[in-house]
């Protein structure tokens, strides 16, 4: 699977997609990485990408010239895949587990980062979609890109050592993680739970499906409804809860 990055500063994302799990599964080729400057398709002598908006406003919008000149370059490269292109816009549609998932699936993804006050708006025409990784304003769309790229890449085939770490993690399901421990067997007089050290491998799951539990409770309760959609081990153990909390 390629990905290709789209950005005024590709300093900003090349350190991160030639390091750690990504570096490593890009040398075994289980993914690829490109960036593309948009200088390189800019106008004039300074390469110019972006200009004031119409209507009057604070800041500078990209143009839609040397945007979609890179956007179609970068088509053409994939070329006999098809690219699916990606903008990363806080007006896009919100970026989960499911999408991907979706995206997962693609052969080759290119992501169109912006900068400044955002994008005219007629490059939305030559885009598949827009997607936003949450309602908060950043600097420019690298970050935002970057985390598609992860989520994105994790999924693939090849690229974490162990199969099952993407299968256990948050998001797989209705509950977040459960909590997890490591040397030292205490910390400032905080143990390990007792459970962990048992070697009963199934008390040791029920105790993790529990936790994971209290956890999604505590802190996004909304990924626990409806209710009667959940599984029924789920569902018992939310009555297991409800009654502590009730004796309590």
């Amino acid at each position: 699977m390629h990905f290709e990055v789209v950005t005024v500063v590709p300093e900003a994302v090349e350190g991160y997609l030639g390091a750690s799990i990504l570096g490593r599964a890009a040398a075994d080729g289980a993914v690829s990485f490109g960036v593309t400057n948009l200088r390189d398709y800019g106008t004039g002598k300074h390469r110019q990408v972006d200009d004031a908006p119409y209507g009057g406003g604070s800041g500078m919008v990209m143009c839609p010239g040397p945007l979609v000149r890179a956007i179609e370059a970068c088509r053409a490269a994939a070329e006999p895949s098809r690219a699916r292109v990606i903008l990363m816009s806080p007006a896009g549609r919100p970026f989960d587990r499911e999408a991907a998932g979706r995206l997962a699936d693609e052969q080759h993804l290119v992501l169109v980062c912006g900068r400044y006050e955002g994008f005219d708006a007629r490059v939305e025409e030559f885009v598949d979609e827009a997607l936003s990784v949450g309602d908060f304003v950043l600097t420019g769309g690298e970050l935002p890109a970057l985390t598609v790229i992860d989520a994105v890449a994790r999924l693939v085939p090849g690229v974490l050592g162990n199969a099952a770490s993407s299968a256990e993690e948050s998001f797989e399901g209705p509950l977040l993680e459960y909590p997890q421990y490591t040397r030292p067997r205490e910390f400032r007089d905080r143990p390990v739970p007792e459970i962990l050290l048992s070697g009963d491998h199934a008390r040791i799951a029920a105790w993790r499906r529990e936790q994971a539990l209290l956890r999604t409770l505590d802190s996004r309760p909304d990924r626990l409804q409806p209710r009667d959609r959940l599984p029924s081990d789920l569902r018992d153990l939310l009555e297991k809860v409800d009654g502590r909390g009730q004796e309590e």
